[in-house]
């Protein structure tokens, strides 16, 4: 897995992050969703790394990266906490400025890094999701039916009772997320952090401050009219739920920003391990431009 990359852990003050990193080229970072790490991206960064310098961390609070303290409002787990840390280890690594792809939560932490270092990032690639704000906006029966998780991780204790008590279960590992689904070593670096329950914390506390600090960014940068400078690649697996929730999801990113582009994947949810070639291919044409 991840041929002729490095593997290490980088101090960046505040915490600590579990990256790899190999290629060369500009450099592109991706940004796993939940529960994953970046082992997620096994299959996607080796086919970007002959014409890109891919770097791959374990996001603050998943997998192997620093778990820190929570406070009442969250904002530790804050997707602006997390975007700041990604700032910081790009510099760690050499790379003043940086193209981003981000799928589930990760695409929340890219979207506040294109918000708050405008200077650093060149090209954003949102996967599988509209920003939090306005899918909150959004919020209808039929969003709180089938993401009815983001509103049970968000309460007091009773997630982790539950997943803790049965982590196989809860992330059916036996059935969609299995060793030959995932690959063999990615599934072992998956099935070890849920079965952490100081990770499985820490990624609750990801939804919990989703709902919080991270909607009022969003809502207060829409209100005072800030807006992404870069160009956005919006791009969603046909056999998820996106596209039934958003009538138009790019016109969505448009309110956003003044050069987005689209496509759409045959694929599940978990794109960057079911249809590897075509995301590498997608990501690759538009980090190109």
């Amino acid at each position: 897995m991840f041929a002729d990359f490095t593997l290490e852990r980088i101090d960046i003050g505040d915490v600590e992050l579990r990256v790899r990193w190999g290629g060369s080229g500009p450099a592109v970072l991706l940004l796993h969703g939940h529960p994953r790490t970046h082992t997620t991206w096994h299959r996607v960064a080796p086919l970007l790394s002959s014409d890109f310098t891919v770097v791959c961390p374990d996001l603050r609070g998943y997998g192997q990266s620093s778990k820190p303290a929570t406070t009442a409002d969250h904002a530790p787990y804050s997707k602006r906490a997390m975007a700041g840390d990604c700032a910081k280890l790009m510099s760690a690594l050499g790379h003043t400025g940086f193209a981003v792809a981000g799928h589930d939560r990760g695409s929340y932490v890219a979207f506040r890094l294109a918000l708050d270092h405008p200077d650093r990032v060149r090209a954003l690639a949102a996967l599988d999701c509209v920003p939090i704000g306005e899918a909150l906006a959004r919020c209808d029966a039929r969003f709180a039916k089938a993401w009815y998780h983001w509103f049970f991780f968000a309460q007091p204790e009773h997630p982790e009772r539950l997943i803790n008590a049965d982590p196989d279960r809860w992330y059916a590992t036996g059935s969609k997320n299995s060793p030959e689904r995932l690959g063999a070593e990615n599934f072992a670096d998956f099935h070890r952090a849920i079965h952490n329950p100081n990770t499985v914390r820490a990624m609750l506390e990801d939804y919990r401050a989703g709902l919080g600090v991270d909607r009022a960014a969003d809502d207060a940068d829409k209100a005072a009219g800030r807006r992404i400078r870069c160009p956005v690649l919006a791009l969603w697996s046909l056999r998820d739920d996106l596209g039934d929730l958003y009538d138009d999801i790019g016109a969505i990113w448009r309110g956003w920003a003044d050069d987005v582009r689209t496509a759409t994947i045959d694929s599940g949810h978990h794109l960057a391990e079911e249809a590897p070639e075509q995301l590498a291919n997608e990501l690759r044409t538009f980090f190109r431009d």
